[in-house]
């Protein structure tokens, strides 16, 4: 996707999101990530490639497209002058919700968002996360197979961005979930599986417990000479990196390497501990983008 004045927006990007699944949409600011939603959803129209929904090509057929799709924007377009059930009804005649359904579906959508309650509040005079959670009832009127979720949780409070979360795993089970936010915490407690965008490309895809193994960190403290100690961990196969200082070491490798520093840290000192060392999805998104970026500038 290119725009005007030769600007890559999404360079062969290429991704899939499963039946029944949240799938994490992730990347730094500027990687892609709005561009390719959009596509997705029909607003733009790709300069070449092709967005497939439910095996309909999103330009070649947006109407159809759209009628299997639900989508919840980062800024919520609301009316705030309307009650909440009006503001649904509504919607759900611009959405062609054949007349004699609305009323059910509107009932399925209050409660499916927890807002039965607050169905008669004015919409200006809610929170804003029970404002999220009328765009999230918009976007369920037409019971959509997809629902594409631009950072929902952005301004919440962390009750509110728990109870949003609930919901988004909830809907996950019946439905095609894809999740844009920059929040990774809650990547790692909805989402199955993970895209992670830089620079418009895919460089990382799966499972997020899957990338936090890609690369492993172990944690140890020797006794001994440190510099040899050092030079002997960093001669070890597969190992990338080691840091630390006094007694204690750490350890990035891309395989399982206890049994072999083991005896590398024998040969020259003491081992007093050998241990697995925490890497959270966080550390592997800062590292991967800033991976790439370094190879885009020749650093790396």
């Amino acid at each position: 996707m290119r725009y005007p004045g030769g600007v890559t927006a999404l360079d062969d990007l290429t991704f899939e999101a499963r039946p029944g699944e949240v799938l994490g949409f992730l990347g730094p600011n500027g990687a892609g990530k709005t561009t390719a939603m959009r596509i997705c959803t029909g607003y733009l129209k790709p300069t070449s490639g092709r967005a497939e929904l439910c095996g309909i090509d999103v330009a070649a057929d947006p109407i159809a497209a759209r009628a299997r799709l639900g989508y919840l924007p980062e800024s919520v377009p609301l009316y705030p002058e309307m009650r909440v059930d009006e503001y649904l009804r509504y919607r759900a005649s611009l959405k062609n919700v054949p007349a004699r359904d609305r009323a059910a579906r509107l009932e399925e959508a209050l409660a499916a968002v927890g807002l039965v309650p607050e169905r008669r509040r004015i919409i200006g005079q809610l929170s804003k996360g029970y404002r999220q959670r009328v765009g999230l009832a918009d976007a369920l009127l037409h019971r959509p197979e997809v629902l594409i979720l631009d950072e929902p949780t952005d301004g919440l409070d962390p009750n509110q961005r728990r109870e949003v979360l609930h919901l988004v795993a909830r809907l996950g089970k019946e439905r095609t979930v894809i999740l844009s936010t920059h929040i990774l915490a809650e990547v790692e407690s909805v989402c199955a599986r993970v895209v992670i965008l830089d620079r418009g490309r895919v460089i990382a895809e799966g499972r997020p417990a899957d990338l936090v193994d890609a690369e492993r960190d172990l944690c140890l403290t020797a006794r001994g000479d440190r510099a040899a100690i050092s030079a002997a961990l960093q001669a070890v196969d597969g190992v990338i990196a080691v840091s630390g200082d006094g007694e204690t070491f750490r350890v990035r490798s891309t395989k399982d390497v206890r049994e072999p520093l083991a005896r590398a840290v024998l040969t020259v000192g003491e081992l007093r501990e050998l241990r697995p060392a925490a890497l959270g999805l966080e550390r592997v998104f800062a590292e991967l983008t800033r991976t790439s970026v370094g190879r885009e500038r020749g650093d790396a």
